[in-house]
């Protein structure tokens, strides 16, 4: 099973390894949403979406469904 960036815990970080392309908005590519880049997940809306990451020091609020789409390899677990 591979992680998803909405499977992240609060402070939680991990490497971006892929993504569905055709379910990402091309903002998200352009704010450095891309593969290899970190992220880290800050905080959580309070009906659990939007989801809101820093990705490579830029604050981004993610759609839940969008999130599902984000693969991640988790590189510290709280």
């Amino acid at each position: 099973m591979q992680n998803t960036i909405d499977n992240l815990k609060k402070g939680q970080k991990g490497i971006i390894s892929d993504f569905n392309i055709d379910q990402i908005p091309l903002k998200l590519l352009e704010m450095g949403c891309l593969p290899g880049n970190s992220i880290e997940l800050i905080q959580i809306a309070p009906f659990g979406c939007p989801l809101y990451f820093i990705v490579n020091d830029s604050h981004v609020a993610i759609r839940l469904e969008t999130a599902k789409e984000i693969n991640v390899v988790i590189v510290n677990q709280n």
